[in-house]
């Protein structure tokens, strides 16, 4: 007698795409991996920083650890001596933040008029504008100076605040914002309602646009608070220098005096808290839609 053989189905439950999610959860911990050394690498120096500003002189540079020491409070009296370092930090404050205001201002008015009007040579300006973005501030310098040295405005205040209230790069992003933020029909309807052009920006228009205007001011203010160059080329009195450029004059009295290193760290370790002060007061306007924006337009 013959067995017959008879072939049941097997039944495979694996899922074909298994292995390809289990690749996936190997290699998912590469962008956290470089995310992280990536933020090490940029946190270890204000760690050593906040280290630094607690050491003494003689400590500093010989048997250096990441532990606190005991000298933070000499170093602040050190700093402090004298009072000259706030009036620098006071000038930075001056110089960041009305600067910081005009140019939000200006682009804002700039990037309004780029986006809801239309007139002779729009593209062209906005070309200009584009093309601005891409040249360094640094090569600037040399001739912003001459040009205010020929109306007698270097080293005063206004040398340092006017070449920074136009912003290439703030009106790009006003532009972009304001194309976006603003309905061309709401400003229809307040022509109709005989509203004048100032009235509908001021009163329409920059409510609006106020997220992406704070947004380029805070670009702005850092800009203009970590500026050194520019500064350093206008001013010549003491008494104006900003925080970067007194810093700086501290670290190379530091070759003769090597205990003004001590202080020179705690001075710079002040010198940021007001741009972490600032990213929290304002961090509920910031809009990373923005600057997505901006890149894809």
């Amino acid at each position: 007698m013959t067995a017959l053989a008879t072939s049941v189905p097997v039944r495979d439950d694996r899922d074909p795409a298994a292995p390809r999610r289990r690749s996936g959860r190997r290699t998912a911990w590469l962008p956290t991996a470089v995310l992280l050394i990536g933020a090490v690498y940029c946190l270890l120096p204000v760690a050593w920083v906040v280290a630094a500003s607690t050491k003494s002189g003689s400590s500093l540079f010989t048997t250096f650890t990441f532990a606190p020491g005991g000298d933070f409070l000499t170093n602040l009296g050190d700093l402090s001596a004298g009072g000259v370092y706030w009036k620098w930090m006071l000038n930075s404050l001056l110089y960041a933040g009305a600067g910081g205001l005009l140019s939000a201002f200006v682009s804002g008015l700039s990037g309004y008029t780029l986006a809801k009007y239309r007139f002779p040579g729009r593209g062209v300006i906005f070309n200009v504008l584009l093309a601005g973005v891409l040249v360094p501030g640094v090569t600037l310098a040399i001739p912003q100076y001459l040009l205010l040295a020929k109306v007698g405005m270097t080293d005063t205040y206004w040398a340092v605040l006017l070449p920074n209230i136009l912003s290439p790069y703030g009106i790009y992003l006003a532009r972009i914002y304001a194309a976006a933020a603003v309905p061309d029909t709401v400003l229809e309807a307040a022509r109709t309602d005989g509203a004048s052009e100032g009235r509908i920006f001021g009163r329409v228009a920059l409510p609006m646009m106020l997220p992406g205007l704070v947004t380029v001011f805070l670009f702005q203010f850092v800009a203009i608070w970590n500026n050194f160059l520019l500064p350093f080329v206008m001013l010549s009195d003491d008494d104006k220098f900003p925080v970067t450029v007194g810093l700086f004059t501290l670290l190379n009295q530091g070759q003769t005096v090597p205990a003004l290193y001590s202080v020179v760290i705690i001075g710079v370790l002040i010198s940021i808290v007001p741009l972490i002060a600032l990213f929290l007061l304002l961090q509920r306007y910031w809009r990373l839609d923005l600057v997505s924006g901006a890149v894809k337009g």
